[in-house]
């Protein structure tokens, strides 16, 4: 390679030099000597180079231990809390076919400018040059990453995250099949914080295989293997004949039974996702990506391509998430983001206690009441504060996690969110109209989030945000998937967040347990169902009984008449929106446009059959 050996000394050369591999040999001059580091580290699987990241971190000021053992806390800059979408931008030709929700950018255009922006960036830093595995090793869901940064706590995390890769990139044997991903904090302030946040840029060349991301520290930016890497995975996906997903994947044990059934599921942001997943008495694989394939025998598997959380911390308590508060308050390998440190302690928002009147957050010293340079009060955490930890870390991981063939799909759910429509718990028709459900999937937003309330945004397979193909392509892909299969998964589909006419949540948080249940329940076919225009919902007595056998609770026929009732002119009215914005879509398949007026035909053949737009579930038995 061509680099200067005062950058790149003999021994990090060998490192490289060891993978045979002439693409990762290119890749790795090329950005180097673009973006002029001082020094070049090569990091393997072997503890003593991970051990040399976790404490570089420290050195560097980018963690700090906390008083736990293996604790530490990061923070990122004031204007570099969450994800930036303005500046995230897929990178197209003009022959490559977009929806129009992505936002985009020329490929040429983009290139030209982000390698403005690199060059040069890394003056008189040190840079990691990372090698993981996306998936299980071994296996044919995974994917080789290469990351090059210059932050060693974005390297730090990605250690907690993800599986080293540096055996895997051994065992392509020179292949290009693989994806890399350069980052940059760009120039530090005194605090370690990213300067040049106007100059922030997210590039995602879906054909390169690559992503750019520079000016920037927050996870969500930086972390390429995270959000990042599922675009370039979702092209990959739908460009093959399998799935990238926005899934968790956790095994349902009910007490009593002895089995475990896999499911997977897909929620938007606020809908429940990680409280499913995280369903006492439930074991975990993972709870935000998956990658699903058709496995030897036919059917669908499943595999978590982290090993770890990054997790929202807000709201964590004892009572509400025992699991998740007991590893955060252990002794561990954990990253704390942007909370709140008093005396070497963490606090966040919604802990279950009371936060001090001073610390060190993301804005610096902070003491109660103060206020920002506009004049806003700095809050003692941020509501997007987050832990990084292993998924080996909690008690109820699941013994599968790093199988290579994954686990077999039994049920997919997809989980919205709305106060007046969909009702608590139902299933799929048939695979296509659970394709219909996915699609379709909405969530309302609520008083916790910026603008009106009750606007209901759309977010198929709760993965609006990450599509790098056309609408229509994405739901053709997971037609086809659905054909390929022996047999498919079942698809359910919940809603958490129905309302009563008082304005008050039909049930409880922990009700949900019920519903996974029945879930589990009508896998294995122990539970008959009742057909409904729109998919099949509980019998009153099967859920009457599990509320009793779970939780001691008495569920009332009212309650569960009025909670199940079909109400005809609002999921007509979500057929309207829906029909608008696939209207505006290419691709879309023909079979899902006849899906969705069998669906309103349904739906207003039962209106007119009952006269009424509001009916009871007894009227379908």
């Amino acid at each position: 390679m061509n680099i200067d050996t005062a950058v790149l000394d003999a021994a990090n050369a060998q490192k490289i030099n060891d993978l045979n591999n002439p693409h990762v040999e290119e890749v790795v001059e090329k950005y180097i000597n673009m973006m002029k580091p001082a020094k070049v580290t090569v990091i393997t699987d072997s503890s003593e180079d991970i051990e040399y990241v976790r404490n570089l971190a420290k050195k560097n000021g980018e963690e700090t231990p906390l008083a736990t053992k293996g604790h530490t806390v990061h923070f990122d800059g004031y204007s570099d809390q969450a994800r930036d979408k303005a500046n995230t931008k897929v990178l197209v030709t003009p022959d490559m076919k977009m929806s129009k929700v992505i936002n985009t950018l020329d490929r040429e255009t983009g290139i030209t400018e982000i390698y403005d922006i690199m060059d040069g960036i890394m003056e008189g830093k040190e840079v990691l040059v990372r090698f993981f595995c996306l998936g299980p090793l071994n296996s044919r869901f995974s994917i080789p990453a290469l990351q090059i940064t210059d932050s060693s706590y974005v390297a730090h995390s990605e250690d907690i995250l993800y599986r080293s890769g540096y055996q895997q990139f051994k065992n392509l044997n020179g292949s290009d099949e693989f994806f890399y991903l350069v980052h940059s904090a760009g120039k530090l302030d005194e605090r370690c914080k990213s300067i040049d946040i106007d100059k922030r840029r997210i590039y995602i060349d879906v054909t390169g295989n690559r992503v750019f991301t520079m000016n920037n520290q927050y996870a969500g930016n930086s972390l390429g293997l995270k959000k990042l890497a599922l675009r370039l995975a979702i092209y990959k996906a739908n460009n093959e004949d399998w799935l990238t997903e926005h899934m968790f994947v956790m095994g349902v044990q009910v007490a009593g039974k002895n089995r475990k059934t896999y499911f997977t599921g897909a929620f938007p942001s606020a809908c429940g996702k990680t409280s499913t997943a995280m369903i006492p008495g439930q074991t975990i694989i993972g709870d935000d990506i998956a990658y699903l394939r058709e496995g030897k025998d036919g059917y669908a598997y499943a595999v978590n391509i982290e090993q770890g959380i990054f997790g929202i911390i807000e709201d964590v308590n004892p009572d509400d998430d025992p699991l998740i508060y007991e590893t955060l308050t252990t002794p561990r390998e954990l990253i704390f983001s942007n909370i709140l440190v008093n005396d070497g302690k963490p606090y966040w928002l919604g802990m279950g206690q009371e936060l001090p009147d001073e610390g060190i957050n993301h804005h610096g010293e902070w003491k109660k009441g103060m206020k920002d340079e506009s004049g806003k009060e700095v809050g003692p955490a941020h509501k997007n504060a987050r832990y990084t930890v292993r998924i080996e870390d909690l008690e109820n991981v699941d013994e599968k996690l790093h199988d290579p063939e994954g686990v077999p799909v039994h049920a997919i759910i997809y989980g919205g969110r709305d106060s007046d429509t969909s009702v608590p718990v139902y299933q799929s028709l048939d695979w296509q109209h659970g394709v219909l459900i996915g699609s379709t999937l909405e969530s309302e937003s609520t008083a916790a989030t910026l603008g009106a309330v009750g606007v209901r945004n759309h977010s198929p397979m709760a993965n609006m945000d990450f599509l790098v193909v056309p609408l229509g392509k994405y739901i053709e892909n997971h037609l086809k998937f659905g054909d390929m299969l022996k047999e498919t998964p079942l698809v359910f589909a919940t809603n958490y967040f129905l309302k009563d006419p008082d304005n008050k949540f039909y049930y409880d948080k922990i009700d949900k347990k019920v519903w996974i249940y029945w879930m589990e329940g009508r896998v294995h076919g122990e539970y008959d169902a009742i057909e409904t225009p729109v998919g099949y919902i509980p019998k009153y007595e099967d859920i009457k009984k599990l509320f009793s056998e779970v939780f001691g609770k008495n569920l009332t026929r009212e309650k569960y008449e009025d909670s199940f009732a079909i109400r005809v002119n609002m999921y007509l009215d979500k057929i309207d929106r829906m029909g608008k914005v696939y209207a505006g879509e290419e691709f879309v398949p023909q079979t899902f446009k006849e899906s969705m007026a069998m669906l309103k035909k349904r739906l207003v053949d039962a209106k007119n059959e009952y006269g009424i737009d509001i009916i009871s579930p007894s009227s379908f038995e």
